[in-house]
């Protein structure tokens, strides 16, 4: 019974950790905290969107910029796709303020989404030791 419940709990929080990379505010969504989810969702969204607008989606360079690349992979597998276009057509070249200023909005909304992340996993795992314990 003890393993039985142990894998149902690593699932549980595989499944949250999926879900807040997957889409921010993913992982509090299915924990029920959709008010949470919804405030994480919009801010980390925004905050990534507005990165691409003022560098243009340029700044997502997984060739030249791997440090960058690294943190804004934790916005979720959109900008894997982002990154095989720009590196495909390489016709978004970017410099300067706009360049370095989209680079850090973009990376700052994966670093954020980052902590939502381990957040989501770790109430996850609380609520279940809550329950174990009752």
């Amino acid at each position: 019974m003890a393993k039985q419940n142990n894998e149902y709990s690593l699932v549980t929080l595989a499944l949250a950790g999926s879900a807040a990379w997957v889409l921010p505010g993913g992982g509090y969504w299915i924990l029920g905290d959709k008010s949470r989810a919804l405030v994480v969702c919009v801010t980390v969204a925004l905050t990534f969107c507005l990165g691409l607008y003022i560098g243009s989606i340029g700044v997502i360079d997984s060739v030249h910029a791997k440090p960058w690349y690294a943190a804004q992979l934790m916005n979720g597998p959109a900008v894997i796709l982002i990154a095989q276009h720009v590196a495909r057509t390489n016709s978004y070249p970017v410099f300067g303020r706009p360049a370095e200023i989209g680079q850090i909005y973009t990376s700052i909304a994966g670093l954020l989404n980052l902590l939502c992340i381990v957040n989501a996993v770790y109430m996850a795992h609380h609520r279940q030791t809550q329950q174990e314990a009752n």
